[in-house]
């Protein structure tokens, strides 16, 4: 009997102490919360998404998109005609004469795209990224309020892919610029632009990461200048040229890739920083191209391989050769050094000693800190062109071969005897211009004849399209395809 009371006396005190939990448990002062907790009878929920910010409270994105979206504009391009048939050798042409050279297949019909842009002037002066302007032949801007616009192309960048445009509108609402050297890994930004033709589209993320180089603009350039600010705010196609802004609605870059297997948006999206935008628009609006600076050095990042081999026990970019006749070999630098700051400002990749230089003009002068074995020391460098010489360049001053947007080379007897030809210039590299815009051309092309020139050297090249006008016709050979190629382009 003893014992059936003892069990229930126990079940009976149990019960209680339940209850008692129960009820200190569920009084209002008392609630446990468990966050993002589900109820276990639905699995539904709103789509809205509360972020706190690091003071607790819910961070708010309306004043930055209000003040931003009225400057990012939507851009159509109505592209020219490709201009890219090939002429091949006709034995026919030999009866029939030059008609039969002048023949030529019809390129595709006129294409469209469009992309974004940002008014940075209250008169109407737009950056955008030069992908989104390339090969245009008509541009129309619409503004936020659906009004439309034609637009003139200022000038273009190839390297840093960004472009200037203007519309005649004055009294426009435009984006300040922000010091892109202030943003933070981890803060809040905007991305503002017109996805998939969708009209003053916002989205929100954070700066993943800065100084990001994601090798997309080496392609037709030589000295591509890739440090981008990424972030994970939603960039679709269409965003290209739009804005990326901080919480107080200023321009911080410029949206530019997305890193995609699909072509759509998968995570991450890529901005040129303003401090690059802001020095490369400056350049444009004031001698009609880029000024670019050049420290005159290889560089080489610093691996674990490299810092074992080296002894190299700092942060920094490695010095893996000074060239001739360039502002570092003038300033002291040496192969070996590790430069660890340009202007106060750390930099430990390849992208990042980049951005810094792409700030300045040649004749600046900058001041470099680095390490050479043990010592850090400091030391100015006064930045050169490409040329090697301090000196800025007009627009209007350009070397016509500049201006074709090619890389031309003198060809030796003997690199003429094996392609079984008696003269010729090669056409060494194709950037940004007239040949990349209005031909076919590949990198290797040898030009035989210009017209009715023959071309053994770089300067009858220059001299002959100094002269040219009109309707142009250009014969040569690929090394690889001995027949003779033609290609006409227009001046």
């Amino acid at each position: 009997m003893k014992k059936y009371l003892y069990v229930i006396a126990l079940s009976v005190g149990t019960t209680l102490t339940t209850l008692a939990a129960y009820n200190y448990f569920t009084n209002e002062k008392n609630v446990v919360q468990v966050a993002n907790a589900i109820e276990p009878t639905t699995n539904k929920r709103f789509a809205g998404l509360q972020l706190p910010n690091l003071n607790g409270t819910m961070q708010d994105f309306t004043t930055a998109a209000a003040k931003s979206t009225p400057g990012v504009v939507h851009i159509k391009n109505t592209m020219k005609p490709s201009q890219n048939a090939r002429y091949y050798h006709d034995p026919f042409r030999d009866f029939f004469g030059d008609d039969m050279f002048r023949k030529y297949q019809q390129g595709p019909q006129e294409q469209k795209s469009s992309g974004s842009g940002v008014i940075i002037t209250e008169d109407g002066y737009i950056v955008t990224n030069n992908h989104v302007i390339d090969n245009a032949k008509e541009l129309e801007v619409t503004l936020w309020d659906n009004s439309t616009f034609k637009a003139t192309l200022i000038g273009t960048d190839p390297s840093t892919d960004l472009a200037v445009i203007k519309i005649e509108k004055n009294g426009l609402a435009h984006l300040p610029f922000a010091n892109s050297d202030d943003v933070q890994v981890g803060q809040w930004v905007l991305a503002v632009g017109n996805p998939f033709d969708l009209e003053s589209t916002v989205t929100a993320g954070i700066v993943s990461a800065k100084g990001r180089n994601i090798d997309i603009l080496s392609g037709n350039n030589k000295n591509p200048i890739e440090s981008f600010i990424q972030t994970d705010a939603a960039v679709n196609p269409g965003n290209s040229g739009g804005a990326l802004v901080n919480l107080d609605g200023a321009l911080i870059g410029i949206n530019t890739a997305i890193a995609s297997p699909t072509g759509s948006y998968a995570g991450y999206a890529f901005a040129v920083p303003t401090n690059i935008v802001e020095k490369v628009v400056d350049d444009i609006l004031k001698y009609g191209i880029v000024q670019r600076a050049f420290l005159g050095i290889n560089i080489q990042e610093i691996d674990s391989k490299l810092a074992a081999d080296k002894g190299i026990d700092k942060k920094g970019v490695f010095v893996a050769g000074v060239n001739e006749n360039s502002g570092a070999l003038s300033a002291g630098l040496q192969e070996g050094d590790v430069i660890m700051q340009v202007n106060g400002v750390n930099v430990n990749t390849r992208s990042q000693l980049m951005e810094q230089v792409a700030k300045y003009r040649p004749g600046n002068k900058i001041s470099i800190t680095y390490a050479r074995e043990e010592t850090i020391k400091t030391t100015e460098v006064v930045l050169r062109n490409i040329e090697g010489t301090t000196e800025v360049v007009k627009k209007e001053s350009m070397n016509v071969l500049t201006k074709l947007g090619a890389d031309f080379r003198d060809l030796k007897r003997e690199e003429l005897q094996k392609l079984n030809i008696k003269n010729g210039v090669e056409v060494n590299a194709i950037q940004d211009g007239v040949l990349k815009n209005n031909t076919g051309m590949r990198e290797g092309f040898i030009i035989m004849q210009v017209n009715d020139v023959l071309i053994r050297n770089k300067e009858e090249l220059k001299e002959v399209f100094n002269e040219a006008k009109g309707q142009i016709y250009i014969a040569g050979i690929y090394p690889d395809y001995p027949k003779l190629v033609y290609y006409r382009l227009e001046l």
